[in-house]
């Protein structure tokens, strides 16, 4: 199969880049945050919980981030590694 063809990626490779790239930068975020107070600074995105209750079942919908600096720029990073592979 011919390497260059960029339809043969997984969507699930590019989250589980995504996702390491983030986790990354949260832990450097944690590391650096004591010296450079400017890179502990986050913003939430998301949806607060929501919950439907069908009587006989629950469902719980929601979904929030943190972002800070860091965390943003390892998200970035884990595209670019995506974007390479």
């Amino acid at each position: 199969m011919n390497k260059g063809y960029r339809g043969s990626k997984s969507p699930w490779i590019l989250f589980l880049l995504l996702l390491a790239g983030g986790l990354a930068g949260s832990a450097l975020t944690g590391t650096l945050a004591q010296t450079l107070p400017v890179l502990a600074t986050t913003g939430n995105i998301g949806m607060q919980p929501a919950t439907l209750d069908l009587q006989f079942m629950q469902l719980t919908f929601g979904f929030t981030m943190n972002l800070g600096p860091l965390t943003v720029l390892g998200i970035i990073l884990g595209y670019l590694v995506y974007r390479r592979v």
